[in-house]
Parts: C-alpha cells; sequence; structure tokens
C-alpha cells in the first residue's frame, strides 16, 4: 500500500508538473497566424503565399527569431469560403494564441475578418491591392490602394496607347465594384463618355466566356482605341485569357491590364497568344535588383522548384513581415496595442529599389510598374514611377470619399471628416 501511494503521489506531483509546464512551452515560441486559402477558386493565387509566409518565418528563425523566441506558423485554410475566413481567424487569434496573422485575398474575405480582428483587438496584414475606402486601426495594407495600381494604369493606358473606350470587367464581389466605381468617376472626369464605358461582371470561378470576349471584341470594333481593365480574381482568369486567344484579341487590338494577374496565374496557361498584354503591379520577378535576385534564389531553394515564379503579393508579405519584425523589437513586445503603435514610421526597403514607409493611415509608400506580358510567363516593366507612391486610404475622386483622411498616429481616426472636423464621417 506505500509503495502504491508513494507511486500515486510521484504520478501527480508529474502530472501537476506538465499541467504548470504546459504555458510556460507555449509561451517559448510567438504564434504566427497564416490565413490563405489552400482550397477552392482562390487556391491559385493564395497557396503561394502560405509558402512565402513559411519560407520568411523560417529565415527569420535563422536569425534567431524575434525577442529571443523562435517564430511557430500557425496554418488555417479558409477554403476560399468567405464566411468560414471569420471563423478560422477567430480559431487562430482565441485558441491558438497567435500575435498576429498574415492573411486574406480578396476584399470580401478582408471585410469577413474586420469584426473578429477589432473584437479580439489582434493584428492583420493585408498583402493584396484592394479598392480602398477604408482605414483600421488593427489592420495594415501592404498591397497597393487604388491611386497605387488602377488610376496609374488607366493613365498609361491614355497615354501610351490612346485609348478612348474602357471595358471595366470584374469579379462580382467589393473590390472590383469599388474600384471600378472609382475608375468610372475618374474617367468621367478625364472627359470620357458613358457610352464609351462598358461595366461587365461575373462570378468567382467564371468559366464560360465566349459571349463576353464576343461583347468585348463588338464593343471595340467602333474605330475608337478600346482597353479592358480587368479585375477579374481567381482562377476565372485561366479562361478568360484562354477564350482572349481563342477569338484572336491581340495586345495591339484591345490591351487587357490586370490587377490581379501576376507571374503565378499566368504559370497555369500557354501565354502566347496574350503576349503585349499588360498587368499593374507593384513588383515584378523580372526586375532586376539585387534583393529580388536574393529573394528569388531564397524562394526557389526553399520551394526545391527553380522554377517557382514569385509575384507582387509576396513582395507585399515579405515588406510586411519585415515590418512586424521591426516594430516588435521596437515595442519590445508583440501585443498588438504596442505593435500597432510601434508600426507608422517603420521603413523596409522593397524589392524593386527604394523604402517602403509604414504611414499613419496603415498604409505603405510603394513603386507603381506597368508590365507586359511575356512569352514566358514573365513581364517586361514598359513603366515605372519615379517616386514610390504613397498609398491613399480614402479616394479624391468619389464624393463621400474625398474630404475623409486616415490618420492613426495624431488624429487617432480611420476616417477623419476634414469639413466637418469630425471622425467617423464614413465607413470605417
Amino acid at each position: 500500500m506505500k509503495k502504491f501511494f508513494r507511486g500515486a503521489l510521484i504520478a501527480g506531483a508529474f502530472a501537476a508538473a506538465a499541467i504548470t509546464a504546459a504555458p510556460a512551452r507555449a509561451e517559448e515560441t510567438i504564434k504566427i497566424g497564416i490565413l490563405h486559402s489552400l482550397s477552392g477558386t482562390m487556391a491559385i493565387s493564395e497557396t503561394t503565399l502560405k509558402d512565402a509566409m513559411l519560407m520568411l518565418i523560417e529565415e527569420q528563425n535563422k536569425k534567431g527569431g524575434v525577442l529571443g523566441k523562435k517564430l511557430e506558423p500557425v496554418v488555417v485554410d479558409p477554403a476560399s469560403n468567405w464566411p468560414l475566413f471569420a471563423e478560422k481567424a477567430r480559431e487562430l487569434i482565441s485558441n491558438q494564441k497567435v500575435a498576429v496573422v498574415f492573411g486574406c485575398w480578396t476584399s470580401v474575405s478582408r471585410k469577413s475578418v474586420l469584426p473578429v480582428f477589432k473584437e479580439l483587438d489582434s493584428v492583420l496584414f493585408y498583402p493584396v491591392q484592394y479598392e480602398g475606402e477604408e482605414s483600421e486601426r488593427n489592420v495594415f495594407y501592404t498591397g497597393a490602394a487604388p491611386n497605387q495600381q488602377a488610376i496609374p494604369a488607366v493613365d498609361y493606358l491614355m497615354k501610351e496607347e490612346g485609348v478612348q473606350r474602357w471595358v471595366l470587367a470584374g469579379t462580382d464581389y467589393v473590390y472590383p465594384r469599388t474600384t471600378n466605381k472609382i475608375l468610372e468617376a475618374y474617367l468621367k472626369d478625364k472627359g470620357v463618355a458613358q457610352e464609351d464605358i462598358l461595366i461587365n461582371y461575373t462570378p468567382f470561378g467564371h468559366s464560360d466566356w465566349q459571349t463576353i470576349v464576343s461583347d468585348i471584341k463588338k464593343f471595340g470594333s467602333t474605330g475608337k482605341k478600346t482597353a479592358v481593365v480587368s479585375t477579374i480574381n481567381g482562377d476565372a482568369n485561366v479562361p478568360f485569357y484562354k477564350e482572349l486567344g481563342n477569338q484572336g484579341i491581340k495586345a495591339t487590338d484591345i490591351p487587357v491590364v490586370a490587377f490581379s494577374v501576376g507571374e503565378e496565374e499566368l504559370a497555369g496557361i500557354d501565354t502566347k497568344p496574350l503576349v503585349g498584354h499588360l498587368a499593374a503591379w507593384n513588383y515584378f520577378q523580372s526586375v532586376d535588383t539585387p534583393d529580388n535576385k536574393a529573394f528569388i534564389e531564397k524562394w526557389q531553394a526553399f520551394t526545391k522548384n527553380p522554377k517557382r515564379v514569385t509575384n507582387d503579393p509576396m513582395e507585399a508579405h515579405y515588406i510586411g513581415f519585415n515590418m512586424w519584425v521591426k516594430a516588435a523589437e521596437k515595442a519590445g513586445s508583440v501585443e498588438p496595442d504596442k505593435v500597432i503603435d510601434a508600426l507608422p514610421g517603420i521603413e523596409q526597403a522593397n524589392l524593386t529599389g527604394g523604402v517602403s514607409k509604414m504611414l499613419p493611415n496603415h498604409h505603405i509608400t510603394k513603386p507603381v510598374l506597368i508590365g507586359e506580358i511575356k512569352d514566358d510567363g514573365q513581364f517586361d516593366v514598359v513603366e515605372k514611377t519615379d517616386d514610390l507612391v504613397p498609398g491613399d486610404a480614402w479616394s479624391d475622386f468619389l464624393p463621400g470619399s474625398k474630404d475623409l483622411e486616415a490618420d492613426w498616429v495624431a488624429k487617432k481616426c480611420g476616417n477623419f471628416n476634414t469639413k466637418t472636423g469630425k471622425c467617423g464621417g464614413q465607413g470605417s
């Protein structure tokens, strides 16, 4: 009996030690949430971003981690299901206790998670171009706002291609609709008539493009130079570009400038019929800088694939992740409130030349590049801004937005109305 009780006491002591040790073990690493679709219509674009984050975390751990602790990635799959993004975000923050989340692609997925990040006071780095009209305290936008992509692309087509008629073709959700609303207002401000603007929306995963491409061809047959401004997202791009080729639409006839097609999307299709069509981004793999060359080499070594391409949202995660590391080290903590306060003003060299800066509106400065598709699926950069362009949270071309300013440093407000002098005029 004595041996039994002695054994039970020892076992109990070990159990108690295990219970008290568990939290200590959990605190030995800093958890990083990765919220990207690995299945469904957006997997074509988002899987690469998950892999990029794993690489960045591995690289940082080789440097010693952050604040003396190793980083631990926690990957979830919201499966291109917008409500599921919110559930997975809550799981990451509440259950997994991540310090920060890098994720989302579509604006509808970002909108889905916003209430969760506000309620639980966590931090999201969002790496994809978007429609603007938002500035949240808990979100840092490292992708392009419309003034860093859509507006410069239209300016290029007007100036260099002499475009007079415009097809605004997008997937049917908030990013294309809001971006096209801004572009329509901008085009009219430039003197473009309503009858010279054709707007079309299709569902996610749309595959039958024959009729729509025929309509585009007909719209462009009036004698006025016509271009397509594409906010088509996800795997619908593959049949869209194939149908352009099938119907013989060449870049010299009706150029397409895309905001959601990069090297990753082109890797899945025959690009020869698409040579000369355009994309507007803030990064291309083909940019020849030492930092970009090193990044590509690390990426292809990490993926063990010498043909694996890089793209713009990957660079946005590269910038955002390094800014988060610097902010955590500056704050001496990974607590969200301290990191949020530390981030504005943080700088990070981008991969295309220049140093990006986190602004008080939680957007960053970025160069704007226009690229022509080459037959190898890469881009020939035909135009690049001389200076980095500050991201504008609120559009100057929408009546309800032009008086709004986002400033989380001095005004502690994402939508300060400069006319009324009050916070909370609209939106966030």
